[in-house]
């Protein structure tokens, strides 16, 4: 497959700015891959299609607010500082990005709250872009971060054309996010409600939950035409064994595998073994997936509806079949279906 395949025109009205007032009020399109068939739902409905002893799992990644803004020592300059992960704990150094990343030099000191009460040192250039902060903190570990994160806002993604709101910070985000990490939110289980968990649970539909921290990697341009020449950036997942053995349980009772989410979906195939199953898996991933592809654990997919040219339209493509994809995001471009991670859903069958 080619990059250029994924291009498609996307009218700037039909990026989300904000979410439905309720997360389980969008739309979702539901497309069966046997037969090529294209229905309309509302989010609320997707448990007509599972029955008692099927699986939906979930990312419980939870989005810390990663977007600081800062001022550099003596000129007074603005600068924007993205965290990116936490690289020591004892040290208090952090992968980051930096905007504007010119002004920057190693030594720099950066000064974040209106009182300039907390400090952080420019020690290292990763990349032309990315940089290594020391955060200048003499409290307890708990207390820094506590500190860092009250100056925080949350992540918005670029596509989302304004400044972040208080309510953001719970809604670029799933109800059950427990385990912190991620800069990217899964935006497919952010449509679940504490009464559609509720109504999963009284049905008989399990659940089950996996750890991709998802980072900015799914937001990075692709710059080469020939996908197989795309290195994707490494994401932490923790598979642990009682989701191993729930899924393959599951799959020997000849029960279906959801996949919340393009994260899950990325996340089981980085942990797949043999005859179908699952296998533990603790570490880093960079695996990309693009058609021709073939899942041997997931049987359906919820997702939203992405942005030309990313990774995880790619993604999906793979899972539902290259044409019958692109055929029905013109359907749904046609019918003014939300996109990004504030749209619509999309479940494929």
């Amino acid at each position: 497959m080619k990059l250029s395949q994924f291009k498609f025109n996307l009218p700037k009205e039909l990026i989300a700015q904000y979410p439905t007032a309720d997360r389980d009020e969008c739309r979702l399109m539901v497309i069966n891959r046997a037969t090529g068939n294209i229905e309309e739902r509302v989010f609320k409905e997707v448990l007509s299609f599972f029955d008692e002893g099927d699986m939906m799992v979930f990312n419980d990644t939870l989005v810390f607010p990663a977007r600081l803004n800062g001022n550099k020592e003596k000129t007074g300059a603005q600068i924007e500082v993205f965290l990116l992960r936490e690289l020591n704990e004892d040290n208090k150094l952090w992968d980051v990005l930096v905007e504007p990343a010119r002004k920057i030099r190693i030594g720099n000191k950066l000064y974040f709250g209106e009182d300039e009460s907390l400090v952080a040192e420019v020690i290292d250039n990763t990349t032309s872009r990315g940089r290594t902060l020391r955060f200048l903190y003499d409290g307890s570990h708990e207390e820094f971060k506590e500190s860092l994160f009250r100056l925080g806002m949350t992540p918005l993604p670029a596509y989302i054309n304004r400044k972040p709101e208080e309510s953001d910070a719970e809604r670029y985000q799933t109800i059950f996010a427990r385990r912190e990490g991620a800069v990217v939110a899964p935006a497919a289980g952010a449509h679940f409600s504490r009464e559609l968990l509720k109504r999963m649970e009284i049905k008989g539909v399990e659940q089950a939950f996996i750890t991709v921290h998802s980072g900015l990697g799914n937001f990075r341009e692709i710059d080469v035409e020939d996908l197989t020449k795309h290195r994707m950036d490494s994401e932490e997942i923790e598979v642990s064994q009682e989701l191993v053995d729930r899924v393959n349980a599951t799959k020997d009772n000849g029960h279906k595998i959801c996949a919340v989410g393009t994260s899950v979906l990325r996340g089981i195939a980085s942990a797949v073994s043999m005859g179908g199953h699952m296998k533990t898996y603790s570490g880093w991933t960079n695996k990309f997936i693009f058609p021709p592809y073939e899942f041997t654990v997931t049987d359906a997919l919820i997702t939203n509806f992405h942005l030309p040219y990313s990774t995880m339209l790619m993604m999906t493509a793979a899972f539902g079949g290259y044409d019958l994809i692109m055929s029905a995001y013109e359907t749904a471009i046609k019918e003014d279906y939300k996109f990004g991670a504030y749209g619509d859903a999309m479940l494929i069958i």
